[in-house]
């Protein structure tokens, strides 16, 4: 409840100053939209479903997306955090790539898979795999050396010590990784549906493209805020509570 007051109150203060800097002369209504308006736009796109059916064929392009480069990328940040060789070599790949702008990608895409699905899930995969690899393996190399030795005092080897210490005492790490991927995984998608447009069904990234190209600042706004919305709802009601779990299970948890 306390929430709900702090973003009405929030909604009812932004709706006052706009109105009093457009009053001023400060800014023009045009380039920033009132609330007002932002809050129509988002009632009736959600009236006509527009709204909705964006939010799901983005939804659905992330998710593919989001899960191929965790099946990729989790087996090779553990392959890579086991062999000195693969972190000298794929763990060095991995960092530089993943300081690449997602956006970069975008060439690439249209030239090897044209205007279609292919072109997003390659930009969504080489965006967040490389964060997954390098969470997973920095989550593997945090686990403490005093639970490996302690391990092999009981008689813990080879596979039985990865089941059963190395790989519970680094979840914790690896979620956060996985969120992380999450994160760069939305940007990856965003970019891809501004840079690739396909009638296979239009996104939030294309709904915020059309709208910076019509000039309709209101759908602009809406949609960020709908990105945003969603973003915070990922990290609540999945990352966090799978956080705070794995974190008091495991007794890695802040005393």
């Amino acid at each position: 409840m306390k929430r709900w007051l702090v973003a009405v109150s929030f909604f009812v203060v932004a709706t006052a100053l706009w109105e009093w800097l457009v009053r001023r002369g400060i800014w023009s209504p045009v380039l920033v939209p009132s609330p007002l308006d932002v809050g129509r736009y988002l009632i009736t796109a959600a009236e006509d479903g527009t709204l909705l059916q964006a939010t799901m064929v983005t939804l659905r392009r992330l998710v593919v997306g989001y899960v191929v480069s965790l099946v990729v990328g989790l087996p090779l940040g553990l392959v890579t955090a086991r062999f000195a060789v693969c972190q000298d070599t794929l763990g060095l790949v991995a960092l530089g790539l993943q300081t690449l702008p997602s956006v970069c990608w975008a060439p690439l895409a249209l030239l090897w898979f044209g205007q279609t699905e292919g072109s997003m899930l390659f930009i969504v995969i080489m965006g967040s795999l490389w964060s997954v690899l390098l969470a997973t393996t920095a989550g593997v190399q945090s686990v403490p050396p005093i639970y490996l030795r302690a391990a092999r005092t009981m008689g813990s080897r080879g596979v039985h010590t990865w089941l059963k210490v190395i790989l519970p005492a680094s979840l914790p790490f690896v979620v956060s990784g996985m969120k992380q991927g999450w994160a760069f995984a939305w940007r990856s998608l965003m970019a891809a549906e501004i840079y690739v447009t396909i009638l296979t069904g239009f996104g939030l990234g294309h709904l915020l493209h059309y709208g910076r190209e019509l000039h309709a600042m209101d759908a602009v706004l809406g949609i960020m805020l709908v990105i945003i919305a969603i973003g915070l709802l990922a990290d609540k009601l999945l990352f966090a509570r799978a956080e705070r779990w794995l974190h008091h299970r495991w007794g890695t948890g802040a005393l």
